[in-house]
């Protein structure tokens, strides 16, 4: 990886801020420890206080321990060690592509819905020449028409913020700076997704060493290749021992994922047809139910009654779906810990399985992916990107028209400049870096009702990105359409608070979105914000 040329942006910042101080001997410890009558220690895997010639004993059988079980594929006891990275100067395409595609990790990621983003904050590959000019002017226009689309959209952010909060209108200057990160959120969709972001980023020692194994991946391969080489540096410079276990990255041309890439061309975007067939199968949703079992109902209402030992006689399917879902029977829906998982009664919601196609933004999705139990079968970017602007226009900016006719503007400009590079013989992977947070992404995704359960009353609530919010209403009501005596309580936090006497109804403190939603049925759910 040190032979990898650097991108022309600052480096990556990679600090390891946190671990666990000996990783890798409580790996080995509790490997022992499944075989042995007491709990090994750490100390006794390294021959702490041993004789030297004793410590070299055991160290040698410590690392022969550590291979032969990394090798069966006994992984889980690499799960224990934790480490917690410091990043900053990565990419929003490298987060979306590689760092949080899995279910493996936890991150805290500074937000472009309310953060300002400053000039020059963006990823540069190794260009040259007259692709390096095309790309500098290209990234540092987006950069521009940010700023002027958020100016533009100040009106309309402004008129929506006070429907909402009447009262707030005799003090207007005051909300000034909100109502400018409603405007901020919203145009921030024509940003490149090269744009920096800087986060915490927690990982157990087999994800790292599953990371460092696929880092040539599809999308960002080589920003991904420089990432994941500091981070596992980092991690080698104070537990060098993992380097016993540690396996060289898989070329990219040996992954499956290139073999049909290269295949079937898709370096030039999609099937003809491709995008269109998905979109009208999506039959004017954000997302559509595709698969959902024919007797949930009957299968919940069923799993209750064993959990309980009660006969059918006793607790009818009504009644058994409304003591798991109903917030008035089961107060673990109002409280702000999320205890579901851990209950008895809660994990029979796990039997039931809903799968819906969607279509959102690169920038959305960014977030809707960060719901890890909810995954789904995101695609290789290269392979949806056409020739033509391919975007999601935010509902703020579609009201107000000469702020959407900056929007399509600048998206045409953007796809113009990778056209330009790709002309030029820039890989697909450089010039994608380009593209805007608006950028159309088509998947599956899908997940148990515990999960998504879960999901839906984060994400309906107002203050959830618009986006997530549209396709998380949409799942709710086809959901209710389908399996209604389950549908029924897909609700928003202040939804379910209510009905469980929790108080306050709206968790959110100063951040309430200023309508009382609790009092709506999701049919007259709207949004103006």
């Amino acid at each position: 990886m040190t032979s990898l040329p650097p991108f022309l942006s600052p480096p990556p910042e990679v600090r390891l801020v946190n671990r666990f101080a000996r990783g890798f001997d409580h790996a080995v410890a509790a490997a022992r420890t499944c075989y042995s009558q007491r709990i090994v220690s750490p100390e006794e895997v390294a021959g702490d206080g041993e004789a030297p010639e004793e410590v070299r004993r055991r160290q040698a059988r410590r690392l022969a321990l550590a291979q032969d079980i990394y090798r069966a594929g006994h992984h889980t006891t690499f799960q224990h060690a934790q480490f917690q990275f410091a990043l900053s100067r990565v990419s929003r395409q490298f987060l979306w592509s590689f760092l949080h595609s899995h279910p493996f990790y936890n991150s805290e990621q500074v937000s472009q819905r309310y953060v300002p983003v400053r000039d020059g904050e963006y990823a540069v590959p190794p260009l040259a020449g007259e692709a390096l000019a095309i790309y500098r002017a290209a990234a540092n226009r987006m950069q521009e028409d940010y700023r002027e689309l958020a100016e533009a959209l100040m009106p309309a952010a402004r008129s929506a913020f006070f429907q909402i909060f009447p009262a707030r209108r005799h003090q207007a200057e005051r909300w000034e700076r909100e109502v400018r990160k409603r405007a901020r959120e919203a145009a921030r969709y024509v940003l490149p997704v090269a744009t920096f972001a800087h986060l915490y980023h927690t990982v157990s020692a087999i994800t790292l060493l599953r990371y460092h194994r696929l880092c040539a991946l599809y999308d960002a391969p080589h920003e991904q290749r420089l990432v994941i080489g500091r981070m596992v540096a980092e991690v080698l410079h104070t537990d060098p021992e993992y380097a016993a276990i540690l396996e060289e990255p898989l070329p990219l041309e040996e992954t499956p994922e290139y073999a049909a890439f290269s295949r079937l061309g898709r370096d030039e975007g999609p099937a003809p047809g491709f995008r269109e067939a998905f979109d009208r199968s999506l039959d004017g949703a954000t997302s559509r139910l595709v698969d959902w079992p024919a007797n949930g109902e009957a299968t919940l209402a069923a799993a209750v009654r064993e959990v309980l030992g009660a006969s059918a006689a006793e607790i009818a399917d009504d009644e058994a779906i409304a003591l798991l879902l109903d917030p008035a029977a089961n107060r673990y829906h109002g409280e702000s810990l999320r205890l579901t998982t851990h209950s008895k009664l809660g994990r029979a919601l796990s039997h039931l399985h809903y799968v819906f196609r969607k279509r959102l933004s690169h920038t959305a999705d960014s977030q809707d992916q960060r719901h890890r139990m909810t995954p789904a079968s995101r695609p290789l970017l290269a392979a949806q990107v056409g020739a033509e602007p391919d975007v999601i226009t935010p509902q703020l900016v579609a009201r107000e028209p000469a702020a959407e006719a900056l929007f399509q503007a600048a998206c045409a400009r953007a796809w113009e400049a990778i056209a330009r590079l790709r002309r030029l013989g820039v890989p697909v992977e450089y010039a994608h870096y380009l593209l805007p947070n608006a950028t159309a992404v088509r998947f599956t995704e899908s997940a148990d009702l515990l999960h998504l359960h879960h999901k839906l009353t984060l994400r309906l609530c107002y203050n959830a990105q618009e986006e997530i919010w549209r396709a998380s209403l949409d799942e709710a009501n086809q959901i209710r359409a389908h399996h209604p005596r389950i549908g029924r309580w897909l609700l928003p936090p202040c939804g379910l608070r209510d009905r469980a006497g929790a108080k306050p109804i709206c968790p959110e403190g100063p951040r309430f979105c200023g309508i009382a939603v609790w009092r709506l049925t999701p049919d007259a759910y709207r949004r103006l914000l």
